[in-house]
């Protein structure tokens, strides 16, 4: 009998044991060199000034948003089909998310629909790059400049990923990423923040850590954000490994979209000009399909392969953002793609044997 493919599966080799080792050997286990050292080969990997290592991928966009200094009542866009996360950071400062649909085929924030949500208290817009994919950055970018408001990039599922050549989290006023087992790259748990803006980046370093500039010296109300040195050391490691991983995945998404061949399951599609790094493989499973998405899971599961729904619902339709009087939104592509995705593994452990049992066991299905 075969082993079990789960959807998604972390690679922690050898220099990550060792490294882990080392750290905690030395006794430093706070942030520390590790850490200082992550964060520089970061930002020379992405190409931007600055990073800001923290303990998870929801405090990047937390700190971002304080970071930002808006006031409550202000208006942050954010895409409907997303993780929670990158509405609830606007929720922490007092915010109000306002959503906009996405694009039925990269399942991004639609920018023709975005420039419709805007108003007069529209102070930032959070695009997501899901799934690995960028959103479209040029509009995007030319209609926060135009009216005069932040963009964060939401990272936090696209390690590598590349908008005409330039990678993401160097385009907006800050990227966010994670470092969640599951992401194209692990710290165990851990977040970054990307910017080539001096002051904002000072403010970022300063909320991390408590507002102290040294010294016991509190000048502002800060946060005990930081990430440890052990946290450092393996994503050092990692980093190391991030375009073999990603080169593993862009391979094996193409493998699966040549052999994927079943009525009713539409394979990614991939824009113009990006670099997809593929954190999910997610097909659509259409109305013409012969059973329903749960049965295909069900059936996929009884086979041997894990498979995940990212994300069932549309934020708006949460039961937190209901209670919080969202329930006259309209995304319709978004409700639409909720109900389609289906992830397959995709992931750099897979091997060739796995694939092709994958695509085989899909194109087998019958209802």
């Amino acid at each position: 009998m075969r082993d079990f493919i789960p959807i998604a599966k972390p690679i922690i080799g050898d220099e990550e044991i060792k490294a882990v080792s080392e750290v905690l050997k030395s006794g430093m286990l706070a942030q520390g060199e590790s850490v200082k050292r992550f964060e520089e080969d970061f930002s020379r990997y992405l190409g931007v000034k600055h990073s800001i290592a923290v303990n998870n991928g929801t405090v990047s966009l937390d700190l971002t948003m304080k970071a930002l200094d808006l006031k409550p009542g202000d208006e942050v866009i954010t895409p409907a089909f997303t993780f929670i996360a990158t509405a609830n950071c606007a929720l922490y400062q007092g915010l109000r998310p306002v959503f906009a649909d996405v694009d039925a085929r990269t399942f991004n924030i639609d920018p023709d629909d975005l420039q419709k949500r805007i108003t007069a208290r529209t102070r930032a817009v959070i695009g997501v790059h899901l799934y690995g994919q960028p959103f479209d950055l040029a509009a995007i970018s030319e209609i926060c400049q135009d009216k005069k408001i932040f963009l964060v990039e939401d990272c936090a599922q696209a390690h590598g990923a590349e908008y005409r050549g330039q990678k993401v989290g160097s385009f907006g006023t800050a990227g966010c990423f994670s470092f969640y087992p599951t992401k194209n790259m692990t710290t165990g748990e851990g977040g970054m923040i990307t910017t080539d803006d001096d002051d904002l980046a000072e403010r970022l370093r300063l909320l991390r850590s408590h507002g102290d500039t040294g010294k016991y010296n509190h000048t502002t109300l800060g946060y005990n954000y930081r990430m440890m040195n052990i946290q450092g050391a393996i994503g050092l490691a990692q980093l190391k490994r991030l375009e073999e991983f990603t080169a593993r995945r862009i391979e094996n998404a193409a493998f699966l979209n040549d052999n994927i061949r079943i009525k009713g399951i539409t394979t990614p599609y991939q824009a113009e000009g990006v670099r997809h790094v593929y954190h999910q493989y997610v097909v659509r499973v259409e109305e013409s399909f012969a059973g329903s998405r749960e049965k295909l899971m069900e059936y996929l599961q009884a086979k041997g392969i894990g498979s995940a729904v990212h994300y069932p619902r549309t934020v708006y339709e949460q039961p937190l953002y209901r209670k919080l009087g969202y329930t006259s939104e309209s995304c319709p592509v978004s409700e639409e793609v909720s109900r389609r995705v289906l992830s397959l593994p995709v992931h750099p452990s897979l091997t060739r044997e796995d694939l092709l049992y994958i695509c085989e066991t899909v194109n087998s299905f019958e209802a």
